[in-house]
């Protein structure tokens, strides 16, 4: 089911919904709306499925490219250290 691999992706990433919808299908009440029911077009399930594993796959190479980067949150000491 669509809504749970967006929930799992939601908690992962700790992304909202709402921009999670707006980033994924330009829609910011997408996730609000799988909540309550909507069925998505098959078409529509594909592109959003295809866009999580895009932007899974940057953030893997983000992570590689910057280790620390990924361990300490822009802002803290840790990351501020680093500069």
């Amino acid at each position: 089911m669509l809504i749970r691999t967006i929930e799992t992706f939601l908690r992962r990433h700790e992304m909202p919904a709402t921009k999670f919808g707006r980033l994924a299908a330009h829609d910011p009440r997408f996730v609000l709306d799988l909540r309550m029911g909507r069925l998505p077009r098959p078409a529509t399930e594909a592109r959003t499925r295809a866009w999580m594993k895009g932007y899974e796959a940057k953030a893997e190479a983000c992570a590689k490219a910057c280790p620390q980067a990924a361990a300490a949150p822009a802002g803290t000491k840790e990351s501020t250290d680093a500069e």
